[in-house]
């Protein structure tokens, strides 16, 4: 009985043994990480071009080692609100440094302020400040045009490179775009109809009563 819980007690030591270190199959031998070599990337157009320092833009600015910058103690100064700045309510307060570029206005602003009402956790915040982001695009592009200058719509949305560089995709996109356009013009035409045999089936009811 007791050679039997010897021969236990070691066969769970084994076991525990292999179950506590990794074993490698004997196929996948020593493995190393392939870097390839600057010969092996020359091909490609435009490797390498920062290599050597002094194709760096930032040269002589930069340095080796970088200097540092000796930062005052304490916190920064608080940078004073000329415009309207939105805050999360799960912040106690602004910070000190922040962005007034572009402050909230016209509708695009009325719907990011509704969203910072709500957490940044609520995926109505993330939703409606992406409801604003594209209502804030065709304001700004009635704001050109009230100024005289007509925008560059195809070239400031790509088009025209992707006619050049990606037909087939362009020409998928706007297949899609059809085809929501028209199952949504479609779907409004038929509710349409519905409510007006709807009225008239009501108005037949008063005239035959």
């Amino acid at each position: 009985m007791e050679t039997r819980k010897e021969d236990t007690a070691h066969h769970h030591h084994g076991h525990d043994h292999q179950h506590g270190h990794l074993q490698m199959h004997p196929s996948q031998g020593h493995l190393e990480p392939r870097r390839p070599s600057r010969e092996a990337l020359s091909h490609i157009q435009g490797w390498g071009a920062d290599l050597d320092r002094k194709n760096r833009p930032a040269v002589p600015m930069e340095r080796t080692p970088p200097r540092f910058i000796d930062a005052k103690p304490g916190d920064p100064p608080q940078q004073p609100e000329t415009v309207e700045v939105l805050v999360s309510p799960e912040r106690p307060g602004i910070t000190p440094i922040f962005g007034t570029a572009q402050p909230p206005s016209g509708l695009s602003g009325m719907i990011r302020r509704l969203a910072f009402k709500s957490t940044e956790n609520d995926l109505r915040h993330w939703m409606l400040l992406l409801l604003a982001d594209r209502i804030n695009v065709v304001e700004g592009i009635a704001e050109d045009l009230a100024r005289g200058h007509v925008p560059n719509i195809l070239g400031e949305m790509g088009i025209k490179a992707e006619m050049k560089h990606n037909p087939a995709g362009l020409a998928k996109k706007v297949a899609i775009t059809a085809a929501v356009v028209g199952t949504a013009v479609y779907l409004m035409k038929r509710r349409d109809r519905g409510d007006s045999r709807h009225d008239g089936d009501r108005y037949g009811e008063r005239y035959y009563r």
